[in-house]
């Protein structure tokens, strides 16, 4: 366990650094990159997710709350609630394991849960399916990082320091669900919402595979695919 823990962290490591980073940038930019300017979102002067999540969960008088993907604990340990969870491969958190192995001998059932692990469409979509099969009544998903900006944001693998993934992709596919209320809160790198229950604006937007989704389609209009509210309006929907 301990060497298996040690080869996870060179590899992320790896992964992260410059030089790799520099490659996969240059990849995107002469085979994927289109051209795109920024969107022009500015994050600068809305409230952070520390705030966000803090206000829901006081708001709801939510008790027990579960964290995926937790690095540095710079949310997990700002987080004031009766009983939590952070599960993490690497570091932070109270469990040392993947979200998938820490979902398959889970008992437990949360009113909040935050993913913030690994910013790939494939596993958000697991991440999400497998926290609604424990999210107690009334409860809430909460997802970091469903608003990039720009192609590079989103680019997988990923070419920079700031880095969505394409959280955003798995959003788009949640919004078509019948069953799953879907926003995006104008926040903190984009903050998705996830309620389930019936979808109080169905996105007609049908695909064989969310994950071929182009960033051309997000960027023509965002707010369609997203559902992009502002924080106060949400906290209305609440």
């Amino acid at each position: 366990m301990i060497i298996k823990k040690f080869i996870q962290k060179k590899i992320i490591r790896l992964l992260n650094s410059e030089k790799i980073l520099k490659i996969f940038f240059y990849y995107h930019k002469f085979f994927n990159n289109k051209g795109l300017k920024d969107i022009g979102f500015d994050f600068t002067l809305k409230k952070n997710r520390k705030y966000i999540v803090q206000d829901i969960i006081d708001l709801k008088k939510y008790s027990k709350y579960l964290e995926i993907g937790c690095f540095d604990d710079e949310l997990f340990n700002a987080i004031n609630i009766k009983h939590k969870i952070g599960v993490d491969p690497v570091s932070g958190g109270t469990i040392r394991l993947t979200s998938d192995q820490f979902f398959f001998g889970n008992k437990e059932f949360f009113d909040c849960v935050f993913i913030d692990g690994l910013h790939t469409y494939d596993q958000v979509k697991k991440d999400i399916k497998n926290s609604l099969k424990f999210l107690n009544e009334n409860g809430i998903i909460l997802l970091h990082d469903c608003l990039p900006n720009n192609f590079y944001e989103q680019a997988t693998p990923r070419c920079q320091w700031t880095w969505n993934g394409d959280v955003w992709k798995a959003i788009v596919e949640c919004r078509t669900d019948k069953n799953l209320d879907v926003y995006t809160c104008y926040a903190d790198f984009g903050i998705g919402v996830i309620f389930k229950r019936p979808n109080k604006n169905l996105l007609n937007y049908p695909r064989n595979n969310y994950r071929e989704l182009k960033f051309e389609e997000y960027h023509q209009d965002p707010n369609k695919l997203m559902n992009i509210v502002e924080y106060e309006e949400l906290k209305k929907i609440l």
